[in-house]
C-alpha cells in the first residue's frame, strides 16, 4: 500500500508518502495505515482522496478522515473501461475518455 497525501497542512506541507505492508489492501490494513498517519501529525483531513478500486481503502477512509471527499483515479477507471472493450475499439474509446477527464467542466 502506498498512499500519498498532497497539500496536507501540518508537519508535511509538501505532502506525505507512506509505505506499509498490508493484507491484500484490506479495510483493516488501510485503517492501520491511516490511523498511523494521523498519529504522526496529520492535523486536518485532506480535502480529496484519489485512488483505484481498492475497496478496503474506501471503507477505511471515512472512519479516519470523515471530511475527505472521494474520487476514483481516472487512470485506473480508464484502464478498467478499456479492458471490457474489444481491442479494435480501445484507441477511440481511450481518446474519448481522455476528453472527458481533461475537460474544463463536466459535459
Amino acid at each position: 500500500m502506498h498512499p500519498r497525501f498532497d497539500g496536507c497542512h501540518g508537519r508535511w506541507p509538501q505532502g506525505i508518502d507512506c509505505l506499509a505492508d498490508g493484507y491484500r489492501e484490506s479495510e483493516q490494513s488501510w485503517l492501520t495505515l491511516l490511523v498511523d498517519v494521523k498519529g504522526r501529525g496529520l492535523k486536518l483531513d485532506p480535502q480529496l482522496a484519489t485512488g483505484d478500486g481498492a475497496l478496503g481503502f474506501w471503507k477505511a477512509l471515512p472512519q479516519v478522515l470523515p471530511t475527505t471527499r472521494e474520487q476514483r483515479c481516472w487512470v485506473h477507471k480508464t484502464a478498467n473501461v478499456l479492458d471490457k472493450l474489444p481491442k479494435r475499439l480501445q484507441p477511440a474509446a481511450k481518446e474519448q475518455l481522455h476528453q472527458i477527464w481533461m475537460a474544463a467542466t463536466r459535459p
